[in-house]
């Protein structure tokens, strides 16, 4: 059982020091592409206890989605552990008046954050799971905030800009994806120690 234990465990560490991969196929819709990466990261989570690789693929999309759709320069990256410290800043990016927190599990804490922002005049976003949806509309509803929060679910929220920035255009989706991939491993590079956490193209 302790030799079977070790080599299981060797396995798992192999596997958590690849990158993540997103098969780059025009038949597939690009919500796909989103949820391929985000479930590898929930996936491999769960096999390596202490670390949240899908919180850090969910802030690191946004953030090169939004360095896609804006150009660099317009937001401060930071690492995952960093973001989600105990009192950490009170949201992910920060845009103009807007305040974006980016989590897989909405609670109370980023809720009452989100109130926070409010009352420094600036409007949060919320960027969460599918199935986190529904419990940051429930908990922002019970404390009063339900239309003061705009709540997005990550899929729709990547997706859509991609279109966007490809012009909804074959071609244009392929590169939009490509750039937002490659922004993101920068970012990975430029903010994280653990080089796994970066995405290879399959095409």
């Amino acid at each position: 059982d302790a030799v079977e234990s070790f080599w299981i465990e060797r396995v798992h560490e192999f596997f958590s020091g690849k990158p993540f991969k997103i098969r780059l196929d025009a038949s597939r819709s690009l919500r796909t592409v989103v949820r391929d990466v985000i479930e590898q990261a929930v996936e491999r989570q769960k096999t390596t206890p202490g670390m949240y690789y899908g919180g850090a693929v969910l802030q690191h999309l946004v953030g090169a989605k939004l360095d896609c759709a804006l150009g660099k320069g317009h937001l401060a990256h930071n690492s995952f552990s960093t973001a989600d410290a105990p009192g950490a800043r009170a949201g992910d990016f920060f845009l103009g008046d807007v305040a974006i927190h980016v989590t897989t599990s909405p609670g109370e804490a980023v809720i009452e954050r989100c109130r926070e922002n409010l009352n420094d005049a600036y409007r949060p976003i919320l960027v969460t799971l599918q199935h986190g949806l529904t419990v940051a509309e429930g908990l922002a509803n019970n404390v009063g905030l339900g239309d003061r929060i705009d709540i997005f679910e990550i899929e729709q929220f990547v997706a859509l800009n991609l279109y966007e920035i490809g012009k909804f255009a074959a071609d244009g989706r392929k590169v939009a994806v490509l750039d937002m991939v490659s922004r993101y491993n920068e970012i990975v590079d430029d903010v994280e120690t653990d080089p796994s956490l970066k995405i290879e193209l399959r095409r």
